[in-house]
């Protein structure tokens, strides 16, 4: 299949030069403003993007800022008939890839292309592999913490689709976009995996303890919210990766906290609560209420439902939870499917 190229110019010649040039290698939109671009790039995503800097209306600078804005992951190439160092300077701050400088030749422009486009597929082969990677070794991590915790099993696993659902929702919805803007979507659910690491510093007396604890053990269990982040960090002092670890970090301390202040463990309140914390507090919970435990049987759907839905406000984040009540039917399919697997059906 051929790779899709915008080429975006306000002048018709341009826009026919490259079509001509590019047309038996590569599917070309020609496109003759940046907000017509904006409005394709809504059905159609290409694979690069060859912009003009000189524009009416909205440049390649504007429209290029405005694709970094929105997290739109696309490589960029400037056209332009003046090139000088201020321009080169600006557009390599923007984020665009390269230059070429009009008029432009056939050979040029392909020859450009090809080198770019080659440069990013490995690339993003690499980055592929290292996030396969780095997921295995979560996931691993993660499960033998877990596999301590004789009362929970699947619950990182369960929790951590529960996030996802939640998350995508508030996307789709444009709800909290100015704090979702910057987080990295497959790190934000990978590392929703860690939230309860630091149970690995509770004693299994405690942790597998068939019936309600005491007010000393509980105060106990109340610590791995920060034996997590201490866990955490060390792994961070070993690393590179820190915008992953820096989401491991704010669900693992976070995840307890309550949207009244009044939870665990620096009584934090409203949106102070970090995203992470808010949105795992909702699935930890409804997870929680959802499966059985030694002292417990499981609460109905339509029990866990009005007991989240009442806590909105006070336990939970009462936009987030307005979200989870639009999406519940996801979970619950969610909850059955790991059930009857759990029960081999």
């Amino acid at each position: 299949m051929k790779k899709t190229i915008f080429v975006v110019d306000d002048n018709n010649t341009n826009l026919s030069l490259a079509e001509k040039a590019l047309q038996d290698q590569y599917r070309v939109i020609t496109l003759p403003s940046a907000a017509k671009m904006f409005k394709f790039l809504e059905k159609t995503t290409p694979n690069l993007i060859l912009l003009d800097i000189e524009m009416p209306e909205m440049d390649g600078f504007e429209a290029l800022s405005r694709l970094k804005e929105n997290n739109v992951d696309i490589p960029v190439i400037f056209l332009t008939s003046l090139l000088d160092a201020e321009v080169e300077v600006k557009g390599f701050q923007l984020g665009v890839i390269d230059f070429i400088t009009k008029p432009f030749s056939a050979p040029v422009l392909i020859n450009r292309i090809k080198t770019h486009l080659g440069i990013d597929e490995i690339i993003r082969e690499r980055t592929a592999q290292l996030q396969n990677l780095q997921n295995a070794i979560i996931f691993g991590f993660a499960d033998m913490v877990e596999s301590r915790d004789e009362e929970t099993g699947g619950h990182v696993e369960r929790t951590s689709i529960y996030i996802q659902i939640l998350f995508d929702s508030l996307v789709e919805r444009g709800i909290y976009a100015d704090v979702i803007k910057d987080i990295n979507r497959e790190w934000f659910i990978s590392s929703a995996r860690l939230h309860d690491v630091g149970k690995i510093a509770i004693s299994d007396m405690i942790l597998n303890k068939p019936g309600k604890l005491t007010d000393e053990e509980f105060a106990i269990m109340k610590t791995h919210v920060i034996e997590g982040e201490l866990a955490i960090d060390k792994i961070a002092s070993r690393t590179y990766d820190v915008e992953f670890l820096k989401n491991a970090r704010l669900f693992a301390g976070n995840h307890h906290e309550r949207w009244d202040g009044t939870g665990y463990p620096r009584g934090l309140s409203k949106e102070d609560i970090p995203l992470q914390g808010r949105l795992m507090a909702i699935v930890d919970v409804y997870d929680a209420l959802m499966s059985e435990r030694p002292y417990k049987k499981p609460f109905t759907e339509e029990d866990t439902v009005r007991i989240i839905m009442e806590g909105a406000g006070k336990h939970f984040d009462p936009i987030a939870t307005d979200v989870f009540f639009e999406v519940k039917g996801q979970f619950f399919a969610v909850h059955e499917s790991h059930l009857k697997r759990e029960r081999g059906a």
